[in-house]
């Protein structure tokens, strides 16, 4: 098979098509032939050498992707060949074949190019096992997402919506906000230009975020600590902005407040498919009844994937990138 392979760690020239022995289905794995690849930030920090893959999983780059069932390990049942699906990973997605633990296979919703659905899995999970399950988020509370133009803050504007919260979002640029508020963001900050905890506890009659979902780490602690709201819950799933930082505990007591850091990657698999689970059960119901959907930026070929780095590094795209086989 083809598959994307990395000369050593570094910029986007290390990123080469090369022939590898194919993919195969171990015990409780289905084979899957890759339509789509979702390409992710995790990826750019694999690719420089700061994100390993976790052990057992693929050395290859890619995190999610859809295709079709090619063949059943042993021990798989409710699968069959030929079935459309899509995809959570833990490597291996930059290929034209992929072995995946079969509870972390969802089927491809109804609506949803057989492409397309490359787009949903990491960012379904990311948001529901966090905003949901972990900071449960409630009707009529307000959601704060910092990079709300991404894939992940695409789609947790869209869930939080559809459970009745409010969405804030910070993004860099007025076209990038104006898709948020298509989307259902109603605050939108503009992080070159506003202050966000101003901004939302202006909106919020000065109450603050009930949840903030993350994704600078270090940079924004102390002001995502200060625009939590009273029982407040900050989720950080990324760390785009540092590692260390000081966290001012007795702003935390006062507000009676928690700050919760998760990654998805390196989970077990029954954790992994318990919350896959739980996307199936709650997520897929409005992506096939067409309430929530992919936000797609572009979808390049295989061998493109070094453009499809340079776009998520200039961040300039709205929504997701795949890479198609």
């Amino acid at each position: 098979m083809r598959a994307i392979t990395t000369d050593g760690a570094g910029g986007v020239e290390v990123l080469t098509v090369s022939e590898v022995a194919d993919a195969v289905a171990g015990p409780g794995e289905v084979l899957v032939r890759v339509a789509a690849s979702g390409v992710n930030r995790a990826d750019l920090m694999q690719r420089m050498g700061h994100y390993p893959p976790p052990p057992g999983a693929s050395e290859y780059l890619g995190l999610e992707v859809s295709g079709t069932v090619e063949a059943l390990g042993e021990g798989v049942d409710g699968w069959a060949v030929g079935d459309e699906v899509c995809a959570l990973l833990s490597g291996g997605g930059y290929a034209e074949l992929v072995a995946v633990p079969a509870g972390q296979l969802l089927p491809v919703p109804s609506g949803v190019s057989l492409v397309d659905a490359a787009a949903l899995p990491e960012v379904t999970c990311t948001v529901w096992s966090n905003v949901f399950m972990t900071a449960h988020l409630m009707p009529g509370e307000l959601l704060l997402v910092h990079g709300g133009s991404s894939g992940i803050g695409t789609m947790a504007i869209q869930l939080a919506s559809q459970v009745g919260a409010r969405v804030a979002v910070t993004a860099g640029s007025a076209e990038k906000l104006e898709r948020c508020r298509e989307l259902g963001a109603e605050v939108l900050v503009n992080y070159r230009d506003d202050d966000f905890v101003e901004r939302v506890r202006a909106a919020t009659h000065g109450r603050g975020a009930d949840v903030v979902l993350d994704n600078m780490g270090a940079k924004y602690l102390a002001r995502n600590v200060e625009v939590l709201a009273p029982n407040g819950r900050l989720v950080v799933i990324g760390l785009q902005g540092g590692r260390k930082a000081e966290l001012d505990l007795g702003a935390l007591l006062s507000k009676r407040a928690a700050v919760v850091a998760t990654s998805l990657r390196a989970r077990p698999v029954a954790e992994k498919a318990a919350i896959v689970a739980a996307v199936r059960e709650h997520v897929w119901p409005l992506v096939d009844a067409g309430a929530v959907r992919p936000v797609v930026h572009e979808r390049l070929p295989l061998e493109q994937a070094a453009d499809a780095h340079r776009l998520l590094e200039d961040s300039t795209h709205v929504g997701k990138v795949l890479l198609t086989p």
